[in-house]
């Protein structure tokens, strides 16, 4: 099996895929001590042409490629998109419209996070033969078999989207799936902004001085991370960040004082670029911190037997529709519900709430209630017999 290793190949073989109702598309990748992907194989399929294309291959523009996934008239198909679709936007063509066969195997009642090898049994009785999956894709030359594997991901992926997608039609779900996929390629979601680098993390307090620190130590960090090309924790973990930010140092000493620093950090050429960093929001604390929600009131003593029970009813639900609980609620989504029946929540709107939201507001009134039977929980209404005059 030959790759595709020239500009004028690639050019000719997505000339072919102009017209296609969709293409299906996988990518190799390594980033184990890295901080961007480093895109190692490209695989893509359609209903009538398949290849498998090398991006490391010397003089090779992937420009013809990314003209097809910046197409709107072209539906892309991934599994479990995400990092895919992450390479894509840094290589700044976000793959739209797309469509993720994980996401929508929750809504068919595949369960949470179906992995591609499941799915591909379920729906097409095929078994994916696994020996190359541990392959480096980095390395060259790549052999025929690994080459096989890759391909079979967008071959047998694009024989299961057309299935998947008129199961989910059949069964009026295909919409309930839609807004998954908006969210998936929103360029929001993929931003790699220092400055809002603080946003991925939990902030443990709200006075000023302690979120600008954490905010620009945050920053630091991606940018550090961005510039040298490592993995974010090689540079400082998650939990040094909120150490930093409570404590504040402003010499090297301090850093070495501090426990979820490594040990001689403020000795290291990092500890004086951080001692800048964390000087510069001590500055102005007030003008640099960021805006965060404060924590509302508490909620009420009830408030944890009202989500246990939302969580048994979601399950009922789910079953009932055949769809993964994690596609209608979350857990935020049952607390944030407890607390408030007019809660902001995905779950309390559109299809969500014509499935299990209306009925979560109807259990907190007393108006439905659950009922074991034998080994299934039923819903049922509550008839409230009226008061005697």
């Amino acid at each position: 099996m030959t790759p595709i290793t020239t500009t004028a190949a690639l050019a000719e073989f997505c000339n072919g895929l102009k017209g296609q109702p969709f293409i299906a598309v996988d990518t190799e990748f390594m980033r184990e001590t890295t901080y961007w992907p480093k895109l190692c194989l490209i695989q893509v399929a359609s209903p009538v042409s398949d290849a498998v294309i090398d991006p490391l291959a010397e003089g090779l523009d992937l420009e013809p490629l990314l003209e097809l996934m910046r197409d709107e008239t072209l539906l892309k198909v991934f599994h479990a998109a995400r990092q895919d679709v992450e390479i894509f936007n840094n290589l700044k063509a976000m793959p739209t419209p797309l469509f993720d066969t994980q996401v929508a195997g929750m809504a068919a009642g595949f369960g949470e996070q179906i992995a591609y090898d499941a799915l591909v049994r379920q729906m097409l009785k095929i078994e994916i033969d696994k020996s190359s999956r541990f392959t480096d894709w980095a390395r060259r030359p790549l052999t025929d078999a690994q080459l096989a594997y890759a391909l079979a991901d967008v071959t047998h992926l694009a024989r299961l989207f057309p299935v998947l997608r008129d199961r989910l039609e059949e069964s009026g779900r295909l919409a309930w799936v839609e807004e998954e996929m908006k969210a998936l390629s929103d360029p929001a979601a993929y931003d790699v902004d220092p400055e809002k680098a603080w946003r991925r993390l939990r902030p443990r307090k709200t006075q000023a001085k302690y979120l600008a620190v954490f905010k620009s130590v945050s920053a630091w960090r991606e940018r550090t991370a961005q510039q040298r090309d490592q993995p974010r924790g090689r540079i400082l973990k998650d939990e040094a960040i909120d150490e930093l930010a409570t404590q504040a140092p402003t010499s090297l000493e301090g850093l070495n004082t501090l426990r979820g620093v490594p040990k001689g950090f403020g000795g290291s050429k990092f500890g004086p670029d951080l001692i800048a960093a964390i000087k510069a929001a001590l500055a102005d604390p007030e003008g640099y911190a960021p805006v965060v929600d404060k924590p509302g009131p508490p909620p009420p003593p009830s408030a944890g037997a009202v989500v246990e029970l939302l969580k048994v009813l979601l399950k009922a639900r789910a079953e009932e529709a055949g769809v993964a609980s994690k596609l209608i609620a979350t857990v935020s989504d049952l607390e944030k519900i407890a607390a408030d029946d007019e809660a902001d929540t995905p779950a309390l709107q559109g299809w969500r709430r014509e499935a299990f939201g209306s009925d979560a507001l109807k259990i907190k009134r007393g108006e439905l209630a659950l009922v074991l039977d034998g080994v299934k929980v039923r819903v049922v209404e509550v008839r409230r017999t009226p008061r005697p005059a």
